[in-house]
């Protein structure tokens, strides 16, 4: 069917946008499925372009999805991490939509209210105009400067250095495994920036720290103190790439236990985020191909 093709294949655009959106892979795909009803339900014929018409109902439908979870994120227990999402290794080579999915703006993004995270991710990330953006979220195109105004002034000031996973920082992170699992002290405060932060979410299911943890000697105590307690032999430590930043999980008898990203600069781990929560990982084995779109003239 001509409507299965066109949503089929803007899909990645898609989950791409409501991912970005919601912090939630999982409340992504609610967005999707209800949006696909809405699509089912009209003439494709009827459609002049159809990711354009796509792009605004899973928009519209994020932007109400969002107003509903935000309450439930009030009352999380301890910190709150996005749902990691394993990304191909390929994801890094378009800079804007790795950084714009790392755990360090998607937090960022956390701290915008619902509108303004709308129009920063569509015209930041997407390119879309001020225009299409109006459209999408039912304002007047000179509101929608003055939110992205705003919005782009609030993400510059919080947004943090990123580089995208790299041959070289996954080196950085098998010698911080490696330090872990050993005791090796000196060696893993070598891979520690001063200022590292630790931030772990658990959700109140599974044990981690309530609140982040910062400074290396701090977040070394406590990498170890884990590793002591966590690390058997039959745990196995695999590499990947989540949400564009290099990361490792670790798996007990085939069961991923938890899952851990970095963020490293000149060399050095800036930031850790450990994923606990065990609702958070029941899809995190799944490659999700994410994509921009391309802006071409004439293409909406």
């Amino acid at each position: 069917m001509a409507e299965d093709d066109a949503f089929t294949e803007h899909r990645p655009l898609l989950f791409t946008i409501a991912y970005e959106m919601l912090g939630s892979a999982a409340d992504a795909e609610d967005v999707l499925q209800e949006s696909y009803l809405r699509w089912s339900a009209v003439d494709p014929a009827a459609v002049d372009h159809p990711r354009a018409y796509l792009v605004r109902v899973v928009t519209r439908q994020a932007l109400n999805h969002l107003r509903t979870v935000r309450a439930r994120r009030e009352e999380y227990v301890g910190s709150w991490l996005p749902e990691p999402i394993r990304t191909a290794p390929g994801v890094s080579e378009d800079a804007i939509l790795a950084e714009s999915v790392s755990m360090a703006m998607m937090l960022v993004l956390e701290t915008l209210n619902p509108a303004e995270r709308a129009v920063f991710v569509l015209h930041d990330v997407f390119g879309y105009t001020h225009g299409e953006i109006a459209a999408s979220i039912g304002k007047t195109e000179v509101t929608v400067r003055q939110i992205a105004h705003r919005a782009r002034r609030h993400v510059h000031a919080r947004r943090r250095r990123f580089e995208p996973d790299s041959g070289a920082a996954r080196e950085v992170v098998q010698r911080f495994l490696l330090a872990a699992a050993t005791g090796e002290v000196q060696m893993l405060m070598d891979l520690l920036a001063p200022d590292v932060v630790q931030v772990s979410d658990g959700g109140g299911k599974a044990t981690a720290a309530r609140h982040p943890i910062t400074g290396s000697a701090d977040v070394a105590r406590y990498v170890l103190g884990v590793a002591r307690t966590s690390l058997t032999p039959a745990t196995r430590l695999e590499h990947a790439t989540y949400n564009g930043m290099p990361a490792a999980r670790s798996l007990t008898d085939g069961e991923l236990d938890w899952l851990l990203a970095f963020e490293i600069h000149d060399g050095r781990i800036t930031a850790l985020y450990v994923m606990r929560n065990p609702d958070k990982l029941h899809d995190a084995d799944a490659v999700r191909p994410l994509d921009r779109g391309e802006r071409r003239p004439g293409k909406p």
